[in-house]
């Protein structure tokens, strides 16, 4: 019977004791790396910004009952760098939220909408202040993908000089997709501040040209200033339109002007008529203004002549 009892609390120690030192052990891997997906979608990509930004949102659910160390290291894709913490302290029963920056990448050094993955490591550092021997680690991965940039920019070639009224002038402009998918001109709005100066429809075949990354395509503008333009300095403004963005509902615009000089017509040359009519002639008709004389002066001038000779005759015999 003795021994009996001594059995029975042998049992009862030794369940004791077994049940303190489970209570005292940690229970290993009782939390949690997760990621905020968008709408809860882990097949929703994070799309970048055009500045080759995205912050994205991630977390520690700490269900243990002492506090935990995490460190955490990132792979990102596109060359992107990572700004976030590197190492964080979770309290028992807390889930702490934190912020991941990816940054640096050239969004226009890849095709619209490629898609890479990126992925967060974290380690268990400590547990209760006290170092890990066993190391525990966990991984969250999520899609992050390049934006759709339609930008599309012109230039117009500056004139070699000023124009005379009554001519024209042609002025090269060129448009270039410096966006990140095919594109092409949607819209064209030309102005000028001169209502004598006629602009043509030479840009028309740009509308149809389709550009791809990179490339660019030109044409020519015919300017005219009327013959009655006045001497001023003429300011014309080209404004484009991406076709891509119109069809998204956005107003992407490029802009480009140049400032034109109107002079005066050029004078117009005086023919000589008379170059040929002088060719071989050898004489040349002087007209006199003086008035012809009359009759009856001539026959006074000659009764007068007679008169003094015969005055003279009669001084001569006497």
């Amino acid at each position: 019977m003795r021994k009996f009892v001594y059995f029975v609390v042998l049992i009862f120690l030794f369940s004791n004791s077994a049940m303190l030192t489970y209570a005292q052990e940690p229970e290993l891997g009782n939390w949690e790396l997760g990621i905020k997906y968008i709408a809860d979608d882990e097949g929703k990509a994070f799309v970048l910004n055009e500045n080759g930004e995205r912050v994205i949102q991630f977390y520690v659910h700490n269900t243990e009952m002492f506090e935990v160390e995490i460190s955490f290291e990132y792979e990102l894709p596109f060359e992107g760098l990572a700004n976030g913490p590197e190492s964080e302290k979770i309290q028992a029963g807390d889930n702490e939220t934190f912020n991941l920056l990816i940054e640096d990448i050239d969004v226009f050094d890849f095709a619209a909408m490629s898609k890479e993955e990126m992925k967060i490591t974290a380690t268990l550092v400590s547990r209760a202040g006290i170092a890990v021997v066993i190391p525990e680690n966990q991984e969250a991965v999520a899609d992050i993908e390049i934006p759709t940039i339609h930008s599309i920019t012109v230039d117009i070639a500056d004139p070699a000089g000023a124009m005379n009224a009554g001519t024209d002038m042609v002025l090269r402009v060129t448009v270039t997709n410096d966006g990140n998918i095919k594109d092409k001109v949607g819209e064209i709005d030309l102005s000028d501040n001169c209502p004598l100066m006629t602009l043509d429809n030479g840009l028309d075949k740009l509308l149809v040209t389709d550009l791809e990354i990179g490339q660019s395509a030109n044409a020519d503008l015919k300017i005219t200033a009327s013959d009655s333009h006045p001497r001023k300095n003429c300011k014309l403004e080209v404004v484009i339109y991406s076709n891509g963005a119109m069809n998204t509902g956005n107003s992407r615009i490029s802009e480009d002007e140049t400032s034109i000089t109107v002079e005066p017509p050029l004078a117009k040359p005086v023919d000589d008529q008379d170059d040929d009519d002088d060719e071989g002639s050898v004489s040349e008709v002087v007209d006199s203004s003086l008035p012809a004389p009359g009759i009856g002066i001539i026959l006074l001038s000659s009764i007068m002549a007679l008169f003094y000779a015969g005055i003279n005759s009669k001084k001569r015999y006497n």
